[in-house]
């Protein structure tokens, strides 16, 4: 899964830390998934959505290995 986190917390300056006491998790689990070792549970994914007031689709986006198994329109 592909996330827009690390540049949403660099445009307001913020430090993995400083991200990571805001979602009350630690800074591993932010680094985690900023580089795609880990996928946010749910509740955590509508946390950072809820906290840069976006919506889910605008910062994460599901990798698909191979975009033939996507139906043709």
């Amino acid at each position: 899964m592909q996330n827009r986190l690390r540049v949403l917390r660099a445009e307001r300056e913020w430090s993995q830390a400083d991200l990571a006491a805001r979602l009350h998790v630690s800074r591993q689990t932010i680094n985690a998934i900023e580089t795609g070792k880990y996928d946010p549970s749910l509740p955590l994914a509508f946390g950072i959505a809820r906290l840069f007031k976006q919506p889910i689709e605008a910062i994460f986006e599901h990798e698909s290995e191979d975009e033939s198994d996507e139906p043709s329109a």
